[in-house]
């Protein structure tokens, strides 16, 4: 996969120019899949390090923004055209060092991200069994949703625009023709073959996209001891912000945030990162067989190898930071948690006492007195560089009265409701709105169903609360 990912990703690189016209000086990096970016050579040395690199950059702008509004724990919620992409950052982004694409398996650093093949190009059709279903094969960009008006299939996109949750006329900034002419027809054919009207098919095809994408934030969330009740949704990519707030009732999260550019805030994510390096140790001792001065000449060792691999690209970095980390199982497991180490004097303060509670959290029972091995010594070192800043924006005296574009109907289970329709970019910090309404911005729609209320932050993100709820 290694020699694969090169011969295609090398080529790609040559022809990037060093300094993109119109930029000024402007060095060209590479994010990577866990969080950090490197330099075009590296990532031709190790292109594997740039799987999955998109998503991991909205979990990385998902945290920054989050972070800067308030909110230490959230769930990153991804939602493009063709899949969705969830993660869990509970004060820190998660990683894991086992993952896969496709049939691939990969074994390193990687932020823990769970996909899902359901997006606004996610196919409905009904089954052998005259069952509706939705996903995972999707319509793509080409000939992608029937309004498009390049195919006939009906997808979620065209459920959101029979529903009213799309506004024909501001599609992709007002750039783009669609027809919801041919959405209401594709969605027509398939109601007719299950006996259902076509607002009946469009809120059921909606409704069984939703349960597949909250299936994925109860994977990270619930099947690992975690509730997802004490995390806020945060929301980002092209068809998110129309799903969000009704994902988010169903599994109990309390408020959805979605950014300003929610579109794009995978390339955010690349701006607002550092270089990041991982190293890995391989050590199979026993807790009887090694003590922390061992494991502090190894980690010492390692830290200065990334110091200097970090000032051989020639970084000019204010700090950096070193992430001191072990795989520990119980003697005799196949499989590894990941604990950090601290500074202690015994292996217990040290590492121990992390790995039993951190074993207890994820499978209910910890062994105390059962040799722990440990596997793997990591080192994560993190090259602090300068960021672009946020500005908070100043509160807005009242809502412009440009920002209501219009009102139009918007369908729900619970019948027809006349909605406003604002433009994102006429809002301002302060501005208040009440459901049901649709805020439109260039590349993304956010959805605010009846009975929620929603507030612009400091820094434009909607924060979406049901009515009544601080």
């Amino acid at each position: 996969m290694k020699e694969t990912d090169g011969n295609s990703l090398g080529p790609g690189l040559d022809d990037l120019p060093d300094d993109p016209p119109d930029l000024g000086r402007a060095d060209l990096r590479i994010m990577q899949s866990n969080a950090g970016y490197i330099s075009p050579d590296h990532a031709r040395i190790e292109p594997i390090r740039t799987a999955l690199s998109g998503p991991a950059g909205g979990v990385v702008g998902a945290r920054v923004l989050a972070r800067a509004s308030g909110f230490a724990n959230v769930v990153s919620f991804d939602m493009g055209g063709t899949s969705t992409d969830v993660s869990l950052i509970e004060g820190g982004i998660r990683r894991t060092h086992e993952s896969r694409i496709g049939d691939f398996p990969i074994r390193l650093p990687i932020i823990d991200i769970h996909s899902v093949g359901a997006g606004g190009g996610s196919i409905a059709y009904t089954d052998r069994g005259g069952s509706l279903r939705v996903g995972p094969r999707s319509a793509g960009a080409d000939p992608g949703p029937a309004c498009y008006g390049r195919g006939d299939l009906p997808t979620v996109t065209d459920a959101d625009l029979c529903l009213g949750r799309l506004d024909p006329e501001y599609f992709l900034g007002g750039r783009m023709r669609i027809h919801p002419d041919r959405s209401r027809a594709a969605i027509a054919r398939l109601a007719r073959g299950i006996g259902k009207t076509a607002v009946e098919t469009a809120l059921g095809i909606v409704a069984i996209a939703n349960a597949n994408m909250e299936k994925a934030i109860r994977v990270i969330s619930v099947e690992r001891g975690i509730d997802p009740r004490d995390f806020a949704l945060f929301s980002f990519g092209g068809a998110g912000g129309m799903h969000a707030v009704e994902m988010a009732a169903h599994l109990g999260m309390p408020l959805v945030i979605v950014p300003r550019n929610s579109g794009v805030l995978s390339a955010f994510g690349l701006l607002v990162s550092d270089p990041v390096k991982d190293y890995t140790r391989s050590l199979m001792r026993t807790d009887d067989q090694i003590g922390v001065s061992r494991l502090e000449a190894e980690f010492l060792a390692l830290e200065k190898k990334s110091r200097a691999d970090l000032a051989r690209e020639g970084l000019t970095v204010s700090e950096v930071v070193l992430e001191r980390s072990l795989d520990c199982r119980y003697l005799g497991q196949s499989y590894e948690i990941e604990v950090p180490f601290r500074k202690a004097r015994t292996l217990e303060g040290a590492c121990l006492e992390s790995f039993h509670r951190r074993h207890k959290r994820l499978y209910s029972y910890r062994h105390d007195r059962r040799p722990v091995e440990i596997v793997n010594l990591r080192v994560k070192a993190v090259a602090i560089t300068p960021k672009i800043p946020l500005r908070r924006g100043s509160r807005a005296a009242s809502l412009d009265p440009r920002a209501i574009v219009r009102r139009q109907k918007i369908l729900t289970g619970r019948g027809a409701r006349d909605g406003a329709v604002f433009d994102r970019s006429k809002l301002g910090p302060g501005n208040a709105l009440a459901g049901p309404a649709l805020v439109i911005g260039p590349e993304s729609t956010t959805f605010v169903p009846p009975g929620y209320g929603t507030v612009v932050d400091g820094y434009h993100n909607l924060i979406i609360r049901k009515a009544g709820r601080r």
